[in-house]
C-alpha cells in the first residue's frame, strides 16, 4: 500500500466510495470563497478528503478575534493573509493535493475568471454583497453552489443552482436594507457553531463530487445550537430569466446586484407593519428565548422547527404577516408553506422584529 492509498485507507474502504470515489476526488476542483470561520472547517475536511485541487479566495488579514473560531490558525498567523495562510497550513496536512490561494477580493470584474476554473463553489463569506456575486456567477456559468450562513446561535446551509434547482436568490429574492445586513463582528457568535455548519458544508460538497446520498438540493437546513434542533425547508426555484440579460457579471454594478430579483416572497416595511398588525394575523417563527417578545402584538409563535406540525394553526383566508428576528427565516417559512401547503395570503417583515419599538 502506498503512502497516499494509506492516507485515504479509511474512507476507500466504504463501499459508496472505494478506489473509483477516491479517484473521482482527487479529479475534483473545489473553491472556497471566505477562508474564517466556516472556510476553516470546509478547507481541513476537504482538504483531508483528497479534494485534487482546492482553491481559497480571501483577502483579509487573520485577527486575534478570529481565533476562537477559525481553527485553522494562531497566534503567529495575526496579520497574514487568510488564503496565503491556509494555503501553507493546509499543505502541510496533504501533500497528495494541490491548494490554491486567491488573495484579491472577489469582486464583478475578476468573479467569472476564478469561479470558471472549478467544479463546485462553496459560499463561506458573511456578506450579501458577496452572496449575491458569488450566486449570480454560478448562475451564469452553471456551477453548483454550496451555501451557509450563522448567525449568533444559529446557522444554515444548503446547495443551490444543481440541476436546475432554486438559486440563494430564491431565498433572497430582495437585498435586504442596512439595518439587518450584521455579521459576526457585529452580531457575535458562539465559537462551535461555524465549525458545526463548516462540517455540513463540506459533507454536502463531498456528497455531490462523490454522487452519493441526496443533496440539500433545493431545501434550507437550519440548526438551532441552543435547543440541538434542525429543520429542513423546500425552496422553490423562480423565474430566472434576469440572468440571460446580464452575460457577463463585469458588466454589472454593486447597485444592480442589489435590484435583481427572481423571487416570490413579499415583504413590508416596519412602517407599514406597524400600521396593518392590528388588523392582521401575526406569526412568529423565533425560538422562544429570542428577544425582544412583543407581547402587544399577539402573535402567534410557532418555531421553525415547529412549522411542518403546525402549519395548520395559520388561518389561510386572512392577510397574515410572518416575521423573525432579522428577516431571513420569515422568507424561508413562506417559501416553505407557498410550496408545500399553497399559502397566498403571506407577507414577511422586511429586516425581521428586532428594530420593533411600539
Amino acid at each position: 500500500m502506498n503512502e497516499e492509498h494509506e492516507f485515504y485507507s479509511r474512507q476507500i474502504i466504504l463501499d459508496e466510495i472505494g478506489e473509483n470515489g477516491q479517484k473521482r476526488l482527487k479529479l475534483s476542483r473545489v473553491l472556497v470563497i471566505g477562508a474564517g470561520g466556516l472556510g476553516c472547517p470546509v478547507l481541513q475536511y476537504l482538504v483531508s478528503a483528497g479534494v485534487g485541487t482546492v482553491g481559497i479566495v480571501d483577502f483579509d488579514t487573520v485577527s486575534r478575534s478570529n481565533l476562537h473560531r477559525q481553527v485553522l490558525y494562531n497566534y503567529n498567523s495575526i496579520g497574514k493573509n487568510k488564503a496565503v495562510e491556509a494555503q501553507k497550513r493546509l499543505s502541510e496536512s496533504n501533500p497528495f493535493i494541490e491548494v490554491i490561494a486567491h488573495t484579491d477580493q472577489l469582486i464583478p470584474e475578476n468573479a467569472i475568471d476564478i469561479i470558471k476554473e472549478y467544479d463546485i463553489i462553496v459560499d463561506c463569506t458573511d456578506n450579501y454583497e458577496s452572496r449575491y456575486l458569488i450566486n449570480d456567477a454560478c448562475v451564469l456559468l452553471g456551477k453548483p453552489l454550496v451555501y451557509a450562513a450563522i448567525y449568533k446561535f444559529e446557522g444554515q446551509v444548503a446547495v443551490f443552482n444543481l440541476t436546475n434547482g432554486p438559486t440563494y436568490r430564491c431565498l433572497h429574492p430582495n437585498f435586504p436594507k442596512e439595518a439587518s445586513m450584521t455579521n459576526c463582528e457585529q452580531s457575535g457568535v458562539l465559537g462551535v457553531l461555524p465549525g458545526i455548519i463548516g462540517t455540513l458544508q463540506a459533507n454536502e460538497v463531498l456528497k455531490l463530487l462523490l454522487q452519493i446520498g441526496e443533496p440539500l438540493n433545493g431545501q434550507l437546513l437550519t440548526f438551532s445550537s441552543l435547543r440541538n434542533t434542525t429543520s429542513i425547508f423546500r425552496l422553490k426555484r423562480i423565474d430566472h430569466s434576469v440572468y440571460a440579460q446580464n452575460k457577463a457579471l463585469d458588466s454589472l454594478e454593486a447597485d444592480e446586484y442589489k435590484s435583481l430579483s427572481c423571487g416570490t416572497v413579499r415583504e413590508i416595511e416596519m412602517e407599514e407593519f406597524k400600521q396593518i398588525a392590528a388588523v392582521c394575523q401575526l406569526v412568529d417563527v423565533r425560538e422562544l428565548f429570542e428577544e425582544p417578545r412583543v407581547e402587544e402584538l399577539n402573535a402567534l409563535t410557532i418555531s421553525m422547527s415547529e412549522l411542518e406540525v403546525r402549519y395548520s394553526e395559520i388561518d389561510p383566508t386572512i392577510q397574515t404577516v410572518i416575521f423573525c428576528q432579522h428577516g431571513i427565516r420569515s422568507a424561508a417559512a413562506i417559501n416553505y408553506l407557498q410550496e408545500k401547503y399553497h399559502f397566498t395570503n403571506l407577507t414577511s417583515l422586511k429586516g425581521g422584529i428586532e428594530s420593533y419599538t411600539g
